[in-house]
C-alpha cells in the first residue's frame, strides 16, 4: 500500500483525459504485496499501482482493479467497502480489470486474501476520494469544510440545505492535493451502512443466464485452437511420432512440438495440434502415433510411495518444533495413544478446464486469461516473445473455479510457446482429461500421532511426524532443505495446551507435481489435528466438545510460529467462542433418531476461526452426511451472504475429498481420468448447511478456504460417535465402515 501517493500529476490528468475530466486516485489494493524485490534494489518502481478509483462528471464510480474473480465474490465485496467510505450505493460502483502492471509485483488472487488484503486499502482509497470532494465543495461554497458532510453520492452543507452530487465536484476535487492515505480519517464502523449487509452478487444474473464470458469463451479474429498431446508419465517426454493421419482430419492445420519448461513438470512439453476448432483438434490428436521416452518416474506408484512414508515414519525425522521433551513424556506415560493418518494426492477438478488464448505478435502480445496470478501470465508470455513486460497486455477472465490451479502458469506457457510459433492467436484447450492427469496435485503426506494425557485428562505430550511430497521441495529455490515450510500450517501451534510438544518432518521424493489446493496444507493438517483430539477425548472418557474447551483452557493468544513477523497469534477466546456457537446452533449433547451420529472439529486458518458439527448416517456401506452447521469468525463480514456462500462451497470441496476423490498412481501416471472414476457430490449428496458468523468487529480475515479443513474431521468423529471405529484415511473407503 503506498502511504502519501507518487502518482505524476501529468499521468493523473492524462487519466482523466479520456473521459474529459476526472477524479482519479491510484493506490496498491494489497497491502500484504510488495513491488519486485529485484526492481526495488535497482531503483523505485514508478507508480506502483494496481488499482484505481475514478470518478467522472456523469457520478460514475469505478473501481479499476487487478484481482480476479473465481466465485468467491470478490467483485461484489471489494466494491462494498469503497462505496462505504465514499459514502455512495453500492450499485454505483462498477468494476473494470486493470491491465497487468508491469512496475508492480502483486501475489495474485489466493490463500482466501481477497478482502483480507483489500480491505485497508480500498477504505483509505474511498476516504481519501470523499475529503477530497467534501473540500472541493466547501471551497465552492466558501464554507468551514467541517460543515459539510458527505452522503448519498454527494456533498450536503446542512445549515444550507445545499447538495451538490459527486459529479458536479470531479474538475475542482481533481486539482487538489490525493491525503496521504496511511493518515486519511477513516469512517467510524459504527456508522456503517452497507458493509455488514447480505448483498446479492453482481454477477449472478450474467451467470445465471448464460452471458457471462469466462476464459473459455474467449474468441480473438483468426484464432487457431491447439491442443497437447502430453507424455501420460510425469517427466517423460516424446521419442518419436508419425502425424500422418492426424494431417487427414478435416480442419487440422499444422503439427508442432513444444519444449518442456521449468523445474519438475512446469510444463511438460509435447506434440501440439493447431486446428480451426477444438473438436478437430481433439481427433487430430488421437489420431496421433506417439512412442514415448517414459523416464525414470515410470517406476513411481501409489504403492512404492506408501512404501516410502512407512520406512520414513520408522526413523526420527528433522525437528520443526521441539517445546519440552515429549519422547521422555510419551515413554513414561501409562495413559497413551499411538495413531497415523494417510492422504492421497489429490486434483483441483475445476469445472472449466484449463484454457488460455494468446496472440504474440512483432510489436506486443495480448492475452485472455481465467487466471488467479495474471503477473505470473504477464511474465511468462513476456519470457517466450521476448517482448518486454509492458508490451503484454493480459486480460483476466472469469475462471470456472481456481482453487489454487490457476495460480499456476502451466498452461499460459503452453499458449504462449504454440502462438510464438504458430504466428497467430491460438487458444490452447484442455479436455477433462488433460485437466485430471497432468493437474499440480495436493501432496500425498502420512501422519503419525502420539499423545500421552496425565491422570486428570491435561495433555502431558502431543508429537506431530509427517511424511509427504512437499509443495516446497518441488517450488522453492532451496525447498528441499527446508521442504516442511509447506507442509503443517497452523498445526506447529495448536491452541490445546500440552506440557511437551514435537512437530518431526521427513521429505517423500516423488516425480508427481503438486502445488497449492483449496486450504493447501490446512485441508490434512485440519483433520489430523481436529481427529487426533478427538481420539483423546475418548482416552479419557470425557465428551469431545467439553475435551476441546478444557485443553484450549485459558483465554491468551498463541504467537504465530509459521510467520511469526507477520502472522496474527491464535485468540484462544475466538477459538472457544466458535465452538460454543456450533454446539449452541447444532444441539449438541440433543437426542438424534437412531443411526445418526454427530461429530465436531474447530480449526483455526487464514487467520479465521472455524467450527463445524457434522450430523451422518450410513446405509449399504455408504456415508450419508445430512446435516453440516457451521460457527465462523472471519472478522468483520464485509457481505455476510458471501461469506455464507464460500463456506458453503468450502464444505463440498472438503467432503469430495473425504467421502469420493482420490488420485492413484500406477506405472509413472495418474489412473483416474474423468468424473467416471473421480466421483464428486451430486446434488442429492449435499446435506443442509447452516453457516452461523460471528458479527465480529475485528478486521476481516480470510473465508474461502476455513471451511474446508474442519469438514472432514467433523464426519469422522461422528462416524466413530455411530459405529466405534476410527477413520484415519482419506478417502472414506467402504472396508473402513464394516
Amino acid at each position: 500500500m503506498s502511504g502519501s501517493p507518487t502518482l505524476d500529476r501529468r499521468d493523473f490528468l492524462k487519466s482523466g483525459a479520456a473521459l474529459g475530466v476526472a477524479l482519479v486516485i491510484g493506490f496498491h489494493l494489497d497491502a500484504r504485496t510488495t513491488t519486485d524485490p529485484a526492481q526495488a534494489q535497482e531503483k523505485p518502481p514508478v507508480n506502483p499501482f494496481d488499482a484505481w478509483v475514478r470518478i467522472t462528471p456523469d457520478n460514475r464510480v469505478t473501481l479499476i482493479l487487478e484481482k480476479s474473480e473465481m466465485g468467491q465474490g470478490a467483485m461484489t465485496a471489494l466494491p462494498m467497502i469503497l462505496a462505504e467510505e465514499l459514502c455512495v450505493d453500492w450499485k454505483q460502483v462498477k468494476v473494470e480489470q486493470a491491465p497487468t502492471n508491469p512496475k508492480v509485483y502483486d501475489h495474485g488472487t489466493g490463500g482466501s486474501g481477497s478482502v483480507a488484503g483489500s480491505w485497508l486499502p480500498l477504505r483509505r482509497a474511498g476516504a481519501a476520494g470523499r475529503e477530497m470532494l467534501i473540500s472541493a465543495a466547501a471551497r465552492r461554497w466558501n464554507v468551514n469544510r467541517d460543515t459539510c458532510v458527505a452522503q448519498d453520492g454527494g456533498v450536503l452543507h446542512g445549515a444550507r440545505k445545499s447538495f451538490l452530487a459527486y459529479g458536479e465536484l470531479v474538475e475542482e476535487a481533481a486539482k487538489l492535493p490525493i491525503p496521504d492515505l496511511k493518515t486519511v480519517p477513516l469512517k467510524n464502523p459504527s456508522e456503517f451502512t452497507i458493509v455488514g449487509r447480505d448483498i446479492p452478487r453482481v454477477d449472478a444474473k450474467e451467470k445465471a443466464t448464460g452471458t457471462a464470458k469466462f476464459g473459455i469463451d474467449a474468441r480473438v479474429p483468426g484464432m487457431l485452437y491447439a491442443v497437447v498431446a502430453r507424455c501420460p508419465v510425469f517427466g517423460g517426454k516424446v521419442k518419436s511420432f508419425d502425424a500422418t493421419k492426424t494431417k487427414t482430419v478435416s480442419g487440422v492445420r499444422d503439427v508442432i512440438t513444444i519444449d518442456a519448461v521449468g523445474k519438475g513438470a512446469f510444463t511438460a512439453g509435447g506434440i501440439v495440434v493447431l486446428a480451426d476448432n477444438s473438436w478437430a483438434a481433439m481427433e487430430g490428436r488421437r489420431a496421433l502415433k506417439i512412442v514415448w521416452d517414459e523416464g525414470p518416474s515410470a517406476s513411481e506408484s501409489s504403492a512404492t510411495l506408501d512404501k516410502q512414508f512407512l520406512e520414513n515414519a520408522a526413523k526420527p525425522g528433522k525437528v520443526v518444533r521441539n517445546d519440552g521433551d515429549a519422547d521422555g513424556a510419551l515413554a513414561g506415560s501409562k495413559k497413551k495413544i499411538d495413531v497415523s493418518y494417510e492422504f492421497p494426492f489429490a486434483p483441483h477438478a475445476t469445472m472449466e478446464p484449463m484454457n488460455c488464448t494468446v496472440h504474440i505478435r512483432p510489436d506486443g502480445a495480448e492475452a485472455w486469461v481465467p487466471t488467479q496470478a495474471p503477473q505470473w501470465a504477464q511474465d511468462v508470455i513476456a519470457g517466450v516473445s521476448g517482448l518486454p513486460r509492458e508490451s503484454v497486455i493480459v486480460h483476466t477472465m472469469l475462471m470456472g473455479g481456481g482453487f489454487g490451479r490457476r495460480y499456476q502458469a502451466d498452461f499460459v506457457m503452453e499458449a504462449a510457446q504454440i502462438s510464438k510459433s504458430a504466428g497467430k492467436p491460438v487458444m490452447a484447450l484442455w479436455t477433462r482429461e488433460d485437466d485430471m492427469q497432468h493437474d499440480f496435485y495436493r501432496p500425498a503426506s502420512y501422519h503419525k500421532l502420539q499423545g500421552a494425557v496425565e491422570a486428570d485428562g491435561k495433555l502431558l505430550a502431543w508429537k506431530h511426524f509427517q511424511t509427504s511430497t512437499s509443495i516446497a521441495a518441488m517450488w522453492d529455490a532451496k525447498g528441499e532443505e527446508n521442504p516442511e515450510k509447506s507442509e503443517f500450517g497452523t498445526a506447529v501451534f495448536i491452541p490445546y495446551e500440552a506440557s511437551n510438544f514435537r512437530v518431526e518432518y521427513t521429505l517423500a521424493k516423488s516425480g508427481v507435481p503438486r502445488a497449492w489446493w483449496r486450504s493447501v496444507e490446512h485441508s490434512t493438517s485440519g483433520f489430523v489435528v481436529e481427529c487426533f483430539v478427538d481420539e483423546l477425548a475418548t482416552l479419557v472418557g470425557v465428551d469431545p466438545l467439553e475435551y476441546r474447551l478444557r485443553l484450549i483452557g485459558d483465554d491468551r493468544e498463541i504467537p504465530d510460529f509459521v510467520n511469526p513477523k507477520e502472522g496474527k497469534p491464535l485468540n484462544t477466546a475466538r477459538q472457544k467462542g466458535v465452538l460454543k456457537l456450533v454446539a449452541e446452533k447444532s444441539g449438541w449433547g440433543s437426542p438424534l433418531e437412531k443411526g445418526v451420529a454427530r461429530g465436531i472439529a474447530a480449526y483455526y486458518s487464514f487467520e479465521t476461526y472455524t467450527a463445524c458439527v457434522a450430523e451422518v448416517s450410513v446405509k449399504d456401506k455408504a456415508v450419508k452426511v445430512n446435516r453440516l452447521v457451521y460457527a465462523v469468525d472471519c472478522g468483520r463480514p464485509v457481505n455476510p451472504d458471501g461469506v455464507r456462500a464460500q463456506v458453503e462451497s468450502a464444505a463440498i470441496y472438503g467432503l469430495s475429498a473425504a467421502l469420493y476423490g482420490a488420485i492413484t498412481i500406477q506405472g509413472g501416471r495418474v489412473e483416474q481420468s474423468n468424473f467416471n472414476d473421480y466421483e464428486l457430490p451430486r446434488i442429492g449428496d449435499a446435506p443442509k448447511t447452516e453457516v452461523h458468523v460471528v458479527r465480529s468487529t475485528e478486521e476481516p480475515t480470510g473465508i474461502g478456504e476455513p471451511g474446508l479443513p474442519v469438514v472432514g474431521a467433523a464426519v469422522c468423529n461422528a462416524l466413530y460417535a455411530l459405529r466405534g471405529k476410527r477413520i484415519r484415511r482419506l478417502p472414506i473407503a467402504s472396508e473402513d465402515l464394516a
